[in-house]
């Protein structure tokens, strides 16, 4: 396994960097300590200072070296790189290079080394990574008991399967809890009058419910296959709005989905739900890209 560990010197780091050293990452994983400065931020709000600019890359080198000072006592192998360059595309850039399996970074965070913001860095990663993105965030909660509590949503799609298999892939600890939704959308585009009559409604929802209610069913087969038990449960509203809802009301540690990739010429953009839910969950949220299904979905529109 190949983790790109994205980090500044800010506060927003840290958490970052404890998931990834908690994370049982199986033998032969290998960690890219990754810190970039951003010569475009220094230069805007300082003028170009030669001198300040050398400090910056020596703070870097110094942050980069530290983390993997404390991944190594944990027995993980690491890499380390300080690169000026833009945040966004040069994590991107640097995940293709080094054929990265997931990046984390955080969601919030900024400082003379690198700014990372979820409006912006975070946002652009998540649309372009050539992988599985990890946003990491550690939301103030009440004490509870130390198992871990994780949200896997489906549409029971081919990228949602792919995301379950990632998480059944994986080693977590026996007292880990698995809940699997699904969203029953209640939206009915109207493009025709006759969706006004009730009972076509009706059997859309319908159909909309049992569609739901498989992809449940076939997670939950996915799941048990792998030794691990999962609870399901059918949720009604707006996705977008109804994982990130439920994920607080659930009091998940972290939510995973799969993500629909999707490119023009050069750009991979994220399904609008995968999006909506990797920007404004409360929780750390991992958006699972699968190499293979993109491939196929590129292939099948001409990209490649």
């Amino acid at each position: 396994m190949k983790v790109l560990l994205a980090i500044d010197s800010s506060e927003f780091s840290e958490p970052v960097i404890e998931e990834c050293a908690a994370r049982p990452w199986p033998a032969g994983s290998l960690v890219f300590v990754l810190t970039v400065v951003d010569l475009f931020a220094l230069t805007y709000s300082l003028g170009y200072l030669k001198p300040f600019i050398k400090n910056e890359n020596d703070a870097a080198r110094a942050l980069v070296q530290s983390v993997a000072e404390r991944l190594a006592s944990r027995g993980i192998e690491t890499v380390t790189q300080v690169v000026e360059a833009h945040p966004a595309p040069c994590i991107v850039e640097q995940a293709a290079n080094w054929d990265v399996d997931f990046i984390f970074l955080g969601s919030h965070g900024h400082s003379g080394v690198v700014r990372f913001f979820v409006g912006s860095v975070a946002k652009g990663v998540l649309r372009n990574a050539p992988c599985s993105v990890v946003i990491v965030r550690r939301p103030e909660k009440q004490p509870r008991t130390n198992e871990t509590r994780i949200l896997l949503a489906t549409d029971g799609s081919a990228h949602s399967e792919a995301a379950t298999r990632s998480v059944c892939e994986r080693t977590w600890p026996p007292d880990t809890r698995f809940k699997i939704v699904s969203v029953i959308d209640p939206m009915i585009p109207v493009m025709d009058p006759l969706y006004l009559a009730g009972d076509v409604i009706d059997q859309i929802r319908n159909q909309n419910k049992k569609e739901c209610e498989e992809a449940i069913a076939s997670a939950q087969k996915i799941v048990e296959h792998a030794g691990l038990k999962a609870t399901g449960v059918a949720l009604s509203g707006n996705p977008r709005q109804r994982i990130v809802e439920y994920a607080k009301e659930w009091d998940a540690d972290l939510i995973v989905v799969g993500s629909h990739g999707r490119r023009g010429l050069s750009r991979f953009a994220l399904g609008s739900v995968s999006e909506a839910v990797a920007m404004n969950a409360e929780c750390t949220v991992e958006v699972i890209r699968s190499r293979a299904l993109l491939d196929n979905d590129l292939k099948q529109r001409g990209f490649v």
